[in-house]
């Protein structure tokens, strides 16, 4: 795919809004934290596979917000070579980044590169994309990385990340997952310090959507309400200069798994190995 064409730049005015990039913004919570980014005027691009319900959500929020600058970039998150090919692409500054993207397939898959699905779309998407975007943020900074994880977090194993030893669950698997998340952003934190760009993980919150559903659960919030935390480290004032922490309700919230410092700096270490 010929991401130039795909990612054209956008305005260059010195006065023009933030500019965001989300991943997984065509699913149920993602959609309410695109649409609170186009309300609060952010120019958004957002990645996926699913160009018809992208093209569903970019017409509802057009019509909603003629003014909206909103571009969908097809992608395949879980491909190294293509967030490589977006990021040499990409031609702006970039103020915000979401990493929101999740799945949690019932049977062990794995990506086209031979990792499997969940670690290379939950986990290294995410850290992927804050590598290869950091200059990008740092030429908009002050500028902000929000990592969507979850409150069912656990089960990490460092030396069977992929299940290749252990027996596929996709909740095991998940939860594995959104502690590596939460763990990443600390050490994200500490590499940016001296850049001018924070990162935050959270919680978001208990929406019905097709991810808690292969997850075997249904959910009592609405996607608004899913999306308030993520929405909060985004774009409030409060949790300007705030970095490397966890979120739930948008208040900060205890991580348990924040302190091994060994198992820190070693996760850190084998998803740079990935490349």
């Amino acid at each position: 795919m010929n991401f130039s064409a795909a990612v054209p730049p956008l305005s260059s005015s010195p006065r023009s809004p933030k500019r965001a990039l989300v991943t997984g913004g065509t699913g149920a919570i993602g959609q309410a934290i695109v649409a609170g980014l186009v309300e609060a005027g952010c120019e958004v691009t957002l990645l996926g596979r699913n160009r018809g319900r992208a093209e569903e959500l970019l017409e509802s929020l057009r019509r909603r917000t003629p003014t909206a600058t909103i571009r969908f970039v097809p992608i395949d998150l879980s491909s190294a070579s293509a967030l490589r090919e977006l990021a040499r692409n990409w031609a702006d500054p970039l103020s915000l980044l979401v990493n929101a993207a999740a799945i949690a397939p019932r049977s062990r898959t794995e990506s086209s590169d031979g990792i499997e699905l969940q670690w290379a779309v939950n986990v290294l998407s995410y850290f992927r994309l804050v590598e290869l975007f950091r200059e990008a943020l740092a030429a908009a900074a002050p500028s902000r990385v929000v990592n969507v994880a979850s409150y069912w977090a656990g089960d990490l194993d460092i030396d069977d990340v992929e299940f290749r030893r252990r027996r596929y669950s996709n909740g095991t698997a998940y939860r594995q997952s959104k502690q590596a998340n939460r763990m990443l952003t600390v050490t994200h934190a500490e590499a940016l310090s001296s850049t001018g760009i924070t990162i935050n993980s959270c919680h978001p919150g208990d929406v019905n959507s097709r991810l808690s559903n292969d997850l075997g659960f249904g959910g009592h919030e609405t996607p608004e309400q899913g999306a308030r935390t993520p929405l909060f480290l985004a774009l409030s004032s409060e949790v300007e200069g705030i970095t490397g922490r966890y979120f739930s309700n948008c208040r900060e919230a205890f991580c348990p798994f924040s302190r091994d410092r060994s198992a820190l700096r070693r996760l850190h270490e084998l998803c740079l190995r990935y490349g």
